[in-house]
């Protein structure tokens, strides 16, 4: 497995963790659809995203890499979308190296806009980009 597919995973992984103690519980999904209806938690989903910084360091040749991943944040209410966006900042803040997948991990300023759901009369989203950092040994697709 990659070192960036690791840092993704391990992203999935703490976010999902760190979220399945609130009550009720938002759905935490990876690269999928958002579905029609929302869950009565809200939906959290990770998205891949893409690398926006490849940096040669010369002997022995590795790749310091900064990538950037997509969570998107979907809550029927404003205060259940604050709330989900406080613990998804506190979960990467809580381990900025996630679990050592990546050298750190940093939650930047979300976006928001409005979402439509089946059963939600006023969606609110927002997308939250996470830097992940890490290097690689001899080529940027290790």
């Amino acid at each position: 497995m990659s070192v960036r597919e690791t840092a993704l995973a391990a992203l999935f992984a703490y976010l999902g963790a760190a979220l399945a103690g609130r009550s009720p519980a938002p759905k935490v999904l990876r690269n999928e659809t958002v579905p029609q209806r929302l869950p009565t938690g809200g939906l959290v989903v990770v998205r891949d995203g893409e690398t926006v910084e490849e940096t040669a360091i010369l002997s022995p040749l590795a790749w310091a890499i900064e990538h950037r991943a997509d969570v998107e944040v979907v809550a029927a209410t404003g205060a259940l979308l604050d709330a989900l966006l406080v613990d998804v900042a506190a979960a990467i803040a809580g381990d900025r190296t996630l679990g050592g997948a990546v050298e750190w991990a940093q939650a930047g300023a979300p976006s928001f806009d409005d979402a439509e759901a089946e059963g939600a009369a006023a969606a609110r989203a927002a997308s939250i980009p996470v830097a992940l950092f890490f290097t690689v040994a001899g080529s940027p697709l290790a």
